[in-house]
């Protein structure tokens, strides 16, 4: 059983939700250790919280045989399900990665997609308190993906997408382990990943444009994993420049480069 956990998001509150719902746990059930504070960097930009969540150590008998317990029947459920197939993807114990599961069924994949929103919902009800709702589509390389909508929902994004990219982390892992299969899952809120792409998308292309027409490299702004990748997949095809990232952390970056 994992005991500790840490995270990082654009909040403390933030930051904890995601460690607790990793661990499963409630915050009386642990210790909560704030590493970093959010705030200004010394040379410009923001830094986010980051938070270790431990699980509290018990000495009461009761509490060690209800864990136990809970181990049982989630055993129990586990056999239940991939005896009787009420679980499609539960069938295997090892984790198939993507390119083992190309023939999966509709039934299969419909079983993946509420794993991740049911862990989904149990996450954001650590992070907001409004109603939201989770809308399920298939993405254009046939990922999963699962769009918030609903009130207050700005805190899931995070700044620049960062909690987000937090929560399909978090999420992905979670169905992982539960459905015994690495299928390709995105979270989304109000579709600000789709606009989101769309404008690095934009910046890579004009990026490119620069750097071929004045015969210099162009450093990018920082970006996520999730843009860099953008970046580099959109100009993979273009002629004349290549990409790269350089920096480490926070100040990782894609330049585009004149070939």
């Amino acid at each position: 059983m994992l005991r500790e956990h840490t995270a990082t998001a654009d909040t403390v509150e933030a930051a904890t939700a995601l460690a607790l719902a990793e661990l499963g746990l409630s915050e009386d059930e642990v210790t909560i250790q704030i590493l970093e504070e959010p705030g200004k960097k010394l040379f410009g930009g923001r830094k986010d919280a980051v938070v270790k969540v431990t699980a509290k150590e018990s000495d009461e008998p009761a509490a060690e045989e209800a864990v136990a317990e809970a181990d049982v029947v989630e055993d129990a459920v586990d056999s239940e399900e991939s005896v009787s197939g009420e679980s499609p993807v539960a069938d295997k114990p090892e984790v198939r990665e993507i390119s083992e599961i190309e023939n999966l069924s509709d039934e299969q994949v419909d079983a993946i997609a509420d794993a991740g929103i049911e862990h989904l919902k149990k996450l954001i009800s650590y992070l907001s308190d409004g109603g939201i709702s989770i809308e399920e589509f298939e993405g254009d390389e046939g990922e999963i993906i699962l769009d918030v909508t609903g009130e207050d929902v700005g805190v899931l994004i995070g700044r620049h997408g960062r909690t987000i990219d937090a929560l399909q982390t978090v999420v992905s892992s979670m169905t992982t382990k539960k459905t015994g299969v690495r299928y390709p899952l995105s979270v989304d809120v109000e579709g600000y990943k789709h606009r989101r792409k769309q404008k690095v998308v934009d910046i890579a292309r004009r990026a490119a444009d620069r750097a071929k027409r004045t015969n210099r490299p162009v450093s990018l702004k920082s970006m996520t994993p999730h843009e860099r990748r953008i970046v580099h997949v959109t100009l993979k095809g273009v002629d004349g420049v290549t990409s790269t990232s350089e920096g480490s952390g926070s100040y990782r970056h894609v330049v585009v480069v004149p070939t």
